[in-house]
């Protein structure tokens, strides 16, 4: 019973340079050469993660249930270590939990563990139901900030600098009272050198409108399809530079359609240099916002081809990320979707439309049982392909009295990159850890071992979580950049890399947003198969300027500054235990 299940959905989008469109290489497979085996450990008891997500829910089947929340990589004390983030649910009017819930922020101790520093830190939130987490630089102090969203309001929580946190939200005005924001993103949407603010906004409904769905016999009460509700719109916040914000939703445009938002991307689309917007809607059509140079946007959804799948169909779009899968300097877009949908790739055609590759990619319906949720592009294998990892779990806890073929609790999930854009399911090599049923929600990942192998953090939805390290990544190797911005933004958020190593060439951006309610680590991961070296690095900076770099080493951690260069900055390597 299809029309009882809830639908969400997520889209993210890249581009880099323009050039002449093409579909996945037919060209260089990956050879035996750079293939290594990799697994993914659960290390979360080992590490000292205690968190427990709480689901909150009732026989009431309120909506909000369902969502999960989301989790993020940063470094919030700037030490070169990457720290974690759990945002938490809180209480209701159907569910009154015995404790208060918190969200919970990790310090990474650099020796394989994690210490629990929420309440010196003070941004555990109790009494907000959380959703996503952003991380930003807001005012370019040097220490990432966060912006929680949530059913009701958000909260931004400034860096003190000293391990301190403290909200700010009514001073900064980014409340997004009244509404339930479920992912946010950070990006210089008119680079000035500030950071300006994105939330997707879900759905007007209320304990007071909560539907009765599915059949009305015991246990069969469902959760509701978002076509019963109205949808709410997207708040784009301007950076005042002086620690406010002004609301400039209807101004920019981006405000102005009805919207049922889950994920968003922030980067610049058709190459012309500024950041565009993708959002993705829940059974409602995706939207590409074109940035016009002007303060405002062109909702450009419909002809860029990323509005709707194939044949047409607005599916339940939830996680959303960009890459250039191909090799062809462009960055190409993949959405997740619920269970009996497909999960979309489309492929940037570098003329500012998208194509849908999805089976022509070999992804095809590889996934069809399965609901993504949240999604990432990683290279696992540091080969230098970018691969998916996705995150898994039907919305209705009771999924298989309706769908014998489904269940809640689903496995994580790896599209392989085999070269040029051609993906093959490697799941089912990476370990028991990596397929164990999960209700996965948040994904985010981050090289937290400072060893160039990534790892991955799932938040489950009324569980623990999961904290995966990767195992046999190092065999390949790898260089990773941190960006701080001058003239720019301090994150350097918008800005192109381009690499050369070999025979390769790279190209990433700096992104905003991506996944699903998620932030990941910052640095900016390139793999590099076997070669030992990076010939050049050229970084285009949303200022405009462009630093070249040349001869670097792999195996290691860099951190470039505008205009400067590479300077020292210490990202000490995590003893394996």
């Amino acid at each position: 019973m299809i029309a009882s299940f809830l639908r969400r959905g997520a889209l993210v989008l890249l581009a880099s340079p323009i050039v002449p469109p093409s579909g996945p290489s037919q060209a260089a497979p990956k050879s035996a050469e750079a293939f290594i085996p990799v697994r993914f450990t659960d290390i979360r008891q080992s590490a000292g993660i205690t968190f427990v997500q709480d689901s909150t829910q009732t026989d009431e089947k309120y909506y909000l249930e369902t969502m999960g929340t989301g989790v993020a990589f940063l470094d919030y004390d700037q030490d070169g270590l990457i720290d974690l983030y759990f945002v938490q649910s809180a209480a209701t009017e159907a569910y009154k939990p015995a404790h208060p819930l918190r969200s919970a922020l990790y310090r990474n101790n650099g020796d394989g563990t994690f210490t629990d520093v929420t309440e010196k830190a003070g941004v555990g939130g109790e009494g907000h139901y959380g959703q996503g987490v952003a991380v930003g630089d807001f005012d370019n102090d040097g220490y990432p900030d966060l912006y929680v969203t949530g059913y009701g309001r958000a909260i931004l929580y400034h860096n003190n600098g000293n391990g301190t946190f403290t909200d700010v939200t009514a001073k900064a005005g980014v409340a997004d009272e009244g509404q339930w924001s479920t992912s946010a993103g950070w990006f210089d949407y008119d680079k000035d050198g500030y950071l300006d603010l994105v939330v997707t906004n879900y759905l007007d409904w209320s304990p007071k409108n909560n539907l009765w769905c599915g059949e009305k016999k015991p246990g069969y009460r469902s959760y509701c399809n978002p076509n019963n509700y109205k949808g709410q719109k997207t708040r784009l916040f301007h950076n005042n530079h002086d620690g406010t914000f002004t609301d400039v939703s209807l101004k920019s445009s981006v405000g102005v359609p009805e919207s049922k938002g889950m994920g968003v991307v922030l980067a610049d689309f058709n190459g012309d240099g500024w950041p565009d917007m993708a959002i993705a809607n829940d059974t409602w059509p995706n939207f590409l916002f074109e940035n016009n140079h002007d303060g405002t946007f062109t909702d450009v959804s419909l002809i860029s081809g990323l509005a709707a799948s194939e044949d047409g169909r607005y599916e339940a779009g939830m996680g959303i990320d960009a890459a250039d899968v191909d090799g062809d300097g462009l960055l190409d877009v993949y959405i997740t979707h619920l269970d009996f949908e497909l999960n979309r790739l489309y492929h940037n055609n570098g003329d500012a439309t998208f194509t849908d590759f999805t089976y022509s990619s070999g992804i095809g319906n590889k996934a069809m049982l399965l609901s993504g949720v949240a999604a990432k592009f990683i290279d696992y294998d540091n080969d230098g392909w970018p691969d998916i990892v996705q995150a898994n779990g039907a919305m209705v806890d009771n999924v298989a009295l309706y769908h014998s073929l489904v269940s809640y609790k689903e496995p994580l999930l790896m599209f392989h990159n085999t070269g040029g854009g051609h993906f093959e399911k490697s799941s089912d090599a990476l370990g028991a850890d990596f397929t164990r049923p999960v209700a996965a929600r948040g994904l985010a990942t981050a090289d937290f071992f400072n060893d160039g192998t990534m790892g991955i953090a799932v938040n489950c939805r009324g569980e623990s979580p999961e904290l995966l390290r990767n195992d046999g990544a190092a065999a390949n190797h790898w260089i990773e950049i941190l960006l701080i911005g001058t003239q720019s933004n301090r994150d350097g958020i918008g800005a192109t890399l381009k690499l050369k190593a070999g025979d390769i060439t790279r190209i990433d951006q700096a992104k905003g947003g991506t996944s699903y309610m998620s932030s990941s680590d910052p640095r900016i991961h390139f793999g590099l198969g076997k070669r030992t070296k990076v010939d050049s690095l050229t970084i285009t900076w949303p200022s405009g300027r462009v630093d070249h770099l040349a001869d670097l080493h792999a195996d290691s951690i860099i951190a470039v500054k505008e205009g400067q260069g590479v300077v020292p900055h210490a990202f000490p390597k995590v003893a394996r235990k």
